[in-house]
């Protein structure tokens, strides 16, 4: 079973309107599966993962994108960044020949920095980026995902629709939104995600810097899971590891690299500066993933930790994050935390409005929950959205300007 992607129509009018589209992400997220769509419409296919077509593409681009012309589907481009000259080049001779020289070059990747130096360098202006996301739960149960915009109406109606229970919810964590464990039915989930880190730190990871000890590696990624909706802090991290804060930097940027893990920035303005908390909060992209590394292997095993909290956290930041980046915008996002302890879960920038998030695995709530919302009171955007998203199944107001909402109308 393929499941439908939000995100393709931003690739279809990515391809209608630039020369060369760039589709990157984690593995195992479907880029494979959306650039494959296009064969339909023309475009041959290679892929740089077969030993010879990774070979010639090093040693003679040129040959190479001679005997594979465009429009062309190159898969795993940066197994061979030296294409990205080669690819400038006939672009730039077909811009010469007509000026809609669109849709000539469909690339996936899934090691951003290889990607984007490679892009930065020799195809800025000539490139459309796509990030592709793990599935959202929108695309799993076939449901409109428009941006998260905090209508209540419509957010109550999705619910309603769609309800959420709080069971269901944790398994859902737990399983993850990679799209395999979702068509195919055989793939159980503790031997994807076996196989996905192997996968992920034998290759990937290995290709971008010399890691000496894959299972120091290996409990890097276990203890960063564990810590997914905290603060990082890389000194704490490099003591518990047993290696120095240079590595630690490093093997994160691997993980953001690999689009495993990204870091949410603490929110700022002139008139906060000093008091703000200046570390980010680490969060993986996937919970499945998340949750295997943290030997939290089961919905009621998660639902009944101290992790339950950040772990429902992370899954509210990612499906609304999921909403923006399916469709073309880019997100965003921060936290707020100051020196008085004063915290907001996820602060969003949008239409030049300030939003304020709380994220919940309860229901019921009192003001002290959101004492640190009035922080923002004398932002510079104007007053937007200030809500508590949480299990509860109808919206109830907290008080006056504040509203629960139920997560399941994300």
């Amino acid at each position: 079973m393929i499941i439908k992607r939000n995100i393709y129509k931003e690739i279809v009018n990515s391809v209608e309107s630039k020369p060369v589209t760039l589709i990157s992400g984690a593995r195992q997220v479907g880029k494979y599966t959306l650039a494959l769509m296009f064969k339909d419409r023309g475009f041959n296919y290679v892929s740089l993962d077969n030993s010879r077509d990774r070979e010639l593409a090093t040693k003679d681009p040129e040959m190479f994108l001679a005997i594979h012309p465009w429009p062309l589907i190159i898969d795993e481009v940066q197994r061979a960044p030296i294409l990205f000259e080669g690819i400038e080049e006939i672009v730039n001779k077909e811009k010469i020949k007509r000026n809609d020289n669109y849709g000539m070059y469909i690339l996936t990747g899934s090691q951003m920095y290889k990607l984007m130096n490679g892009v930065i360098e020799s195809l800025a202006g000539r490139v459309s980026i796509i990030h592709v996301l793990p599935l959202s739960r929108n695309e799993i149960i076939e449901r409109d995902e428009p941006i998260f915009d905090f209508n209540v109406k419509n957010i109550q109606e999705r619910a309603m629709k769609n309800p959420l229970k709080p069971l269901e919810l944790f398994n859902q964590i737990v399983k993850g939104f990679y799209p395999e464990l979702y068509s195919n039915y055989k793939s159980t989930i503790q031997k994807f995600y076996s196989d996905y880190v192997s996968t992920y730190i034998e290759r990937d990871v290995c290709q971008i810097i010399n890691i000496k000890d894959q299972f120091l590696f290996r409990r890097f990624m276990e203890l960063l899971a564990s810590l997914t909706g905290e603060e990082l802090v890389y000194d704490n991290v490099a003591k518990i590891i047993g290696v120095d804060k240079k590595t630690v930097v490093a093997w994160l940027s691997v993980l953001i690299a690999g689009d495993i893990v990204y870091l949410l920035e603490p929110y700022n303005e002139i008139s906060i500066a000093k008091r703000i908390v200046k570390r980010p909060k680490i969060y993986f992209n996937d919970t499945g993933l998340a949750c295997y590394l943290a030997k939290l292997n089961s919905a009621e095993v998660l639902q009944a930790s101290s992790f339950s909290g950040r772990f429902v956290e992370t899954y509210i930041i990612n499906e609304i994050r999921k909403s923006f980046v399916n469709n073309g915008t880019e997100p965003n996002f921060y936290y707020y935390r100051d020196s008085n302890m004063n915290e907001i879960d996820l602060v969003i920038i949008s239409d030049g409005k300030l939003h304020r998030v709380e994220c919940k695995s309860g229901i019921s709530f009192n003001n002290s929950v959101v004492k640190g919302f009035k922080q923002l009171d004398k932002t510079e955007y104007k007053i937007g959205a200030k809500v508590i998203i949480c299990n509860t199944d109808t919206i109830y107001p907290l008080d006056d300007d504040v509203y629960v909402l139920p997560l399941a109308g994300i």
